[in-house]
């Protein structure tokens, strides 16, 4: 089990953020925000695939309509996307919006991120701090002689500073890059700098494949170090599959409660068509949230002797499969029902 790191609890909306609580899976919508009708369809889309917070882009005064819209159809917390101008994050929090995102750096003088932060304060909004590789500071560039995890662990501090000195603590923080090594340095620097709560994410990571493989490398080193609160997976495609994406890497480290597959890679012994058999468990297990684990075999060699930790599990045959529980036989089954009889098995689990 991974311990995760000690931070100080923000509410968001009716979502709580936070060590003592689970860790949230976020999106964005990426439809334009002046299309109501659409993004709140996504919106839906996103909440039902189990998206725990929406981020929303909020460009200019006719996007604001679509706050209230979101919150009249869909029951989890919306994140404004704030640059450049405060009056958008005022009138976000008017709207009824849960959180706020800025870089308090780029909105204009201190009065200017005074009254932002004095107006969160008053409505019990948090605001989450965004630093990423492109955003950083010219000061702190020439600092440090180009963009360095020191260098967005800087940055975020100095935002934070900022923050705390007009009296606001209900901070959330990211420091993305696109590069993974640079943005996993950065998290721990952080990480043991401050005690607030860390969204994390490979920003600009790429198509679905290579977001992917970002994402899980970066995002999955600092999960298993007990770091982030928050996790998006990035990814130039439809938001529902960051969000299906990050809720698998939950999985994938026992941090989301969910059965877990084990699957063998086929040999020359395989007599079942093992690759459209452990599609289709896999498929139907999608919605489970058993802490179990299923196995899915190709043989009896690798059924109930390499998978014998199953709780339960199916080993492929010539045209049949065996059912095995904690690696013990339990009956042989007909390829036509050997999904349909694992899960009858699940369900008594």
């Amino acid at each position: 089990m991974v311990e995760r790191r000690r931070t100080k609890q923000i509410k968001v909306g009716n979502t709580f953020v936070g060590s003592d609580h689970q860790i949230s899976v976020q999106s964005m919508l990426n439809i334009s925000s002046h299309d109501i009708k659409n993004s709140v369809i996504q919106a839906r889309e996103l909440e039902k695939a189990g998206c725990e917070i929406i981020r929303i882009a909020i460009p200019d005064k006719e996007a604001l309509d679509l706050i209230p819209a979101l919150k009249n159809e869909i029951n989890v917390p919306i994140v404004a996307d704030i640059h450049f101008d405060y009056r958008l994050a005022l009138e976000s929090i008017d709207r009824g919006i849960d959180k706020i995102r800025i870089n308090p750096g780029n909105i204009g003088s201190d009065e200017n991120v005074k009254k932002v932060a004095d107006s969160c304060r008053q409505h019990n909004i948090p605001i989450r701090i965004g630093v990423n590789s492109g955003s950083l500071e010219k000061n702190i560039l020439n600092k440090y002689g180009g963009v360095t995890p020191e260098a967005m662990v800087e940055s975020a501090m100095y935002h934070v500073d900022l923050l705390n000195k007009f009296d606001f603590d209900d901070i959330v923080i990211s420091i993305k890059s696109s590069d993974v090594e640079k943005m996993i340095k950065a998290y721990r620097l952080i990480a043991d700098k401050c005690n607030y709560p860390l969204h994390l994410g490979v920003t600009e990571a790429g198509t679905y494949k290579q977001s992917l493989i970002k994402s899980c490398v970066g995002i999955g080193s600092l999960l298993l170090d007990g770091i982030g609160d928050t996790i998006r997976v990035s990814m130039t495609d439809k938001p529902i599959k960051e969000v299906e994406s990050a809720i698998d890497i939950l999985k994938a480290l026992s941090l989301k409660n969910a059965p877990t597959l084990v699957s063998c890679p086929t040999c020359g012994r395989t007599k079942i068509d093992l690759i459209s058999l452990a599609n289709e468990v896999e498929e139907r297990l999608k919605n489970c949230t058993k802490p179990i684990k299923v196995a899915v075999m190709g043989c009896v060699v690798n059924g109930p002797g390499e998978a014998h930790d199953a709780d339960v599990g199916i080993a492929g045959g010539d045209g049949c499969a065996i059912l095995f529980k904690k690696g013990e036989i339990v009956k042989k089954i007909s390829e036509e029902i050997i999904v349909d009889e694992l899960m009858k098995e699940i369900e008594k689990l």
